[in-house]
């Protein structure tokens, strides 16, 4: 009886905290963040189809779909796990993505003139796009650690060499949309997250002072993107097609869209790529101003509320962390759409769960997942 008793009353104690700990974790699910982050990967699904149906690019619809689920276990995966622990790995995260970076320098694949591609058997994806997790993790690791103090010249500087490295690495293979995206996301951080902003204003002043530098390191396809972008017109039916074709997708949609599935630039293809770099103007052509406000609303939400979940962080690791990935999302934004109306050169940058591609998805995944890890524990959960 009362080895019974005993375990009865042992048992019971450990059923109910097993019950109060998922019920805490039940309430502490960032919901405003998963909804917004499953209505905007919805209307991924729904463009995607619109825009591969009936043709020979068909198998990206369900190939799409497989990448949903397998980011939507890694998103949940980054959810359970506690940010903290893997902010510590940081410099291991970046250690790895450079190597991979190497990699693909030297035996990548190659697609339009880069090689951006490295494949494990029938397995490919893009290292760059998780490089862009680990320089935030680095970001967040180095200013959590740097927070309250003034770190010298001889200890950041090496620190902020190791964070240009994958930005080069990137750029030579050669990918400088990514490599720009990159170097937006560590300026973004910088003056939003550190105390002194001089050292940021010195490297912004570098930087612009290299631009006709970097130009003229360009390939001669990159520069007739960026003649392109001054004056599609100068070359319509060469380098300033894509430009061109995306603008009048966008501005036959007007105000209500032709309808779905409707879409003559899509259905007729027109449009090059756009599953990848052009869905916008899939989803604009098709749904017009008023869808295309629908999901800039979207993406704007999740922006604004990822910075909230940044300001309420329990530490400054956590709010650098969010602050990193608000800044990737942001960016990416903005430069894909920037580029669907001809207001930035066509390079090649994605659009968060809209666009097709398996490296992109499974990025923005695990990012909501890292931001849901602190808005979890902000309580200290």
């Amino acid at each position: 009886m009362t080895m019974f008793g005993s375990g009865g009353g042992f048992d019971l104690p450990r059923a109910q905290v097993g019950v109060s700990r998922w019920r805490r974790f039940r309430a502490g699910v960032d919901w405003p963040l998963v909804l917004a982050m499953v209505a905007i990967a919805a209307i991924g699904l729904l463009n995607l189809y619109s825009a591969t149906h009936g043709t020979r690019h068909a198998g990206k619809f369900d190939q799409q779909v497989r990448w949903m689920f397998v980011g939507a276990i890694a998103f949940v995966v980054a959810t359970v796990i506690d940010y903290r622990a893997i902010v510590r790995l940081a410099w291991f995260a970046l250690a790895a993505a450079i190597v991979a970076l190497i990699v693909v320098d030297v035996v990548g694949q190659g697609a339009k003139g880069s090689e951006r591609w490295l494949y494990i058997g029938t397995l490919g994806g893009q290292p760059s796009e998780l490089a862009k997790l680990a320089v935030i993790l680095v970001l967040a690791r180095l200013l959590h650690d740097t927070a309250g103090a003034k770190p010298s010249w001889q200890s950041l500087v090496p620190r902020i060499a190791a964070l240009v490295v994958p930005v080069v690495l990137i750029a030579v293979q050669p990918d400088l949309g990514t490599a720009s995206l990159l170097t937006l996301i560590m300026l973004t951080v910088g003056f939003l997250a550190m105390r002194d902003l001089w050292p940021m204003v010195y490297t912004l002043f570098v930087m612009v002072l290299a631009v006709p530098i970097l130009y003229e390191t360009m390939h001669d396809y990159q520069k007739q993107r960026v003649l392109a972008f001054l004056e599609p017109s100068a070359d319509p039916n060469g380098s300033g097609w894509h430009t061109r074709q995306s603008i009048f997708a966008v501005g036959s949609g007007k105000v209500t869209g032709k309808g779905y599935m409707e879409g003559t630039q899509n259905q007729f293809d027109f449009l090059p790529e756009h599953w990848t770099d052009f869905p916008f103007s899939v989803w604009a052509e098709e749904w017009g101003f008023l869808g295309s406000l629908v999901l800039i609303v979207l993406f704007g939400f999740l922006i604004v509320w990822i910075l909230n979940v940044a300001v309420n962080a329990r530490d400054h690791a956590g709010a650098v962390l969010c602050t990193g990935i608000a800044a990737m999302t942001f960016w990416h934004v903005v430069v894909n759409v920037a580029m669907v109306l001809g207001m930035a050169p066509v390079v090649g940058v994605t659009l968060p769960f809209i666009s097709y591609g398996g490296s992109s998805l499974l990025t923005f995944f695990l990012a909501m997942g890292m931001v849901a890890s602190v808005s979890l524990r902000k309580h200290g959960y």
